[in-house]
């Protein structure tokens, strides 16, 4: 496993890592099942029986069948508890990439995708997201769990079978940091939270796409990508981790209708989906947390990725127009209207 390496002036990272997930054969995908020995075992494997899920795990020596959710820790991790205590400082800064990472498969069916499965299938995921989260923040030398799925080649998923990372991290990512450090400052200066400032700014507004009891869809007021929106829960909350199991069901909701609904309005679409948690170990810098979607329609210029100044020729306004439409005949579909 290699290192981690940091910019030589700005706080940015980069990780060596000779991570190779590409399915040479689609017949022999690692995720389908019956291609269990493809990955390392399962830690956890959830089984529909009578009506209840049960809490499996592969032995030594057999695999768990009929499996409709599976976690196991990646073969081919981005970062590794055994990696070498290698350090250096600047101007060639580097630390250890020392983390876990475990893939969870959101579907026994290869032909699904994040955008299709339905609520339920949606629920069980994200509950089985939630207590790895748990367990994960257990463990010495955990600082920051991230929790991330990439969605076709462009988004740089090489395995279509719809799958979830979740990587830790010994120390805060960069983008995190930044944000809970801006998020601390406008909370101590103006004694509310950014996030729920967007929120009621939002709600109802020119960008929002949809909404649910808890939770709201809407296109960022400056966004990176075309297309780009944010799901964030209505109320102040800064742990994904202690939601509820009707806040699931919830996101659940949202999340499966804004998929499916980026996926009618853009056809065959690459797209990153990605948590933005608070840390769940002592830190007074603590987010609102959310998630974020950006959908990969165009490559970049120089201006962005030198400068960091986005061009985009679409306004989130009208991607939130036509997200809108589409994302409300999922969501009006999933919950029986139409």
């Amino acid at each position: 496993m290699g290192d981690m390496r940091k910019d030589y002036v700005s706080e940015r990272f980069m990780i060596v890592s000779k991570k190779d997930d590409k399915v040479i054969d689609p017949k022999k995908s690692p995720f389908a099942p019956g291609n269990e020995s493809m990955t390392n075992p399962s830690v956890l494997s959830l089984v529909a029986k009578d009506g209840m899920l049960q809490r499996l795990q592969d032995s030594e020596d057999e695999y768990v069948e009929g499996w409709s959710i599976r976690v196991f820790e990646s073969k081919n991790p981005i970062v590794s508890i055994e990696t070498e205590n290698s350090y250096s400082d600047r101007p060639h800064y580097s630390e250890p990439s020392y983390g876990y990472h475990y893939i969870v498969v959101a579907s026994p069916k290869e032909k699904d995708t994040l955008a299709t499965i339905d609520t339920e299938q949606w629920s069980n995921v994200l509950v089985v997201v939630q207590d790895r989260l748990r367990w994960l923040y257990t463990q010495k030398g955990v600082t920051y769990v991230s929790i991330f799925a990439d969605q076709g080649e462009t988004a740089g998923s090489q395995n279509p079978h719809p799958h979830l990372n979740i990587l830790t991290f010994s120390t805060i990512p960069p983008i995190i940091e930044e944000e809970a450090e801006a998020s601390y400052k406008i909370l101590n200066e103006k004694g509310v939270c950014p996030m729920c400032q967007i929120v009621n700014e939002e709600m109802g507004g020119p960008r929002q796409i949809i909404q649910t009891e808890g939770f709201i869809a809407y296109c960022p007021w400056a966004p990176s990508y075309p297309f780009e929106f944010c799901i964030s829960p209505k109320k102040h909350t800064t742990s994904f981790s202690k939601i509820t199991q009707k806040e699931i069901n919830d996101l659940s909701l949202i999340l499966r209708a804004t998929l499916g609904g980026l996926s009618k309005t853009i056809k065959d679409v690459s797209y990153n989906l990605v948590f933005h948690l608070s840390p769940e170990k002592k830190n007074s810098r603590q987010i609102h947390w959310h998630i974020e979607i950006y959908p990969i329609t165009k490559p970049w210029s120089g201006l962005e990725r030198g400068y960091g100044i986005f061009l985009n020729d679409l306004s989130p306004e009208q991607a939130a127009e036509k997200l809108g439409v589409s994302c409300r005949k999922e969501l009006a579909n999933l919950v029986g209207i139409v």
